[in-house]
């Protein structure tokens, strides 16, 4: 399912144009047509990659690696769409590096593209709760303790957080029940909600995102966790290892049922 969804996404202006400026440099160089047009001021090896250019392509793939690995992408659009940054930058190296004329052209050409045809966001349905203070969480949890919540701790500027936001509004629209309930908390803009639940909203924290469940009032379960020896535990943000880790159909078929169970109660009540 996850694969027929990024297929679809990929249909979208925004991939195909990244994924073409993305390999830009190397077309151009290994089209014979092109590359003879493009470089015809080069010498006869024009159409080969040179040592130099090369190097910038096997530094780029180390790079793309360590940073998805970093930002978990485990899905086919997380790992583009993190890898994109990188490989502009290094396109932009290569054809500054073939000609300076080439480099300023690219760098206008992807600065405008960029402009016009910006990464799409999460248009489906969503039931998502923002909280605006660590108070205002504490308050609505301490309200009804009969609730169950999923809340999210993230940053606007995080990579990570930004790949996981259509996941969890994906998520909040499948599971969401009254009992069950999906929130967020920008802990960039509230850190003082990052202090009192334990969240380092620091620029190399690698707890974010941080996913915390709670029940009746406290904290169940949490992702990614510390283990008994405070070393934070690694978690990829994948729509299938957040159903796993936190339990979601059972977590959901408990909730609905409890909240059957209610609404017979209050209805025979209403009768008597």
């Amino acid at each position: 399912m996850t694969l027929k969804k990024d297929l679809k996404l990929l249909v979208k202006p925004y991939y195909w144009i990244n994924i073409l400026l993305s390999l830009s440099y190397v077309i151009a160089k290994r089209t014979p047509i092109l590359c003879n047009y493009v470089f015809y001021h080069k010498n006869e090896e024009r159409c080969e990659l040179d040592g130099r250019e090369t190097e910038i392509l096997f530094f780029l793939l180390i790079v793309i690696m360590i940073r998805s690995r970093k930002t978990g992408s485990v899905t086919l659009i997380s790992y583009l769409t993190s890898s994109f940054i990188y490989t502009k930058i290094a396109n932009l190296i290569l054809w500054t590096y073939g000609d300076f004329r080439f480099g300023i052209g690219f760098l206008i050409l992807f600065v405008l593209l960029g402009l016009l045809f910006p990464e799409p966001t999460y248009t489906g349905p969503e039931h998502v709760t923002y909280f605006r203070s660590a108070d205002a969480l504490e308050e609505e949890l301490k309200r009804d303790k009969k609730n169950i919540w999923l809340i999210c701790f993230y940053t606007v500027w995080n990579p990570a957080c930004v790949n996981f936001a259509p996941i969890f509004a994906s998520l909040s629209a499948e599971y969401h029940l009254n009992t069950l309930r999906f929130g967020k908390i920008d802990i960039g803009r509230f850190p003082e909600a990052g202090k009192k639940f334990h969240v380092s909203d620091n620029s190399l924290s690698r707890q974010l995102p941080t996913i915390i469940l709670f029940k009746y009032g406290k904290e169940v379960d949490r992702r990614p966790f510390a283990d008994s020896k405070g070393k934070l535990q690694k978690f990829f943000f994948s729509e299938d290892n957040v159903k796993a880790a936190f339990e979601l159909n059972n977590l959901y078929t408990e909730s609905k049922s409890h909240h059957s169970s209610t609404k017979a109660i209050a209805k025979h009540t209403k009768t008597e």
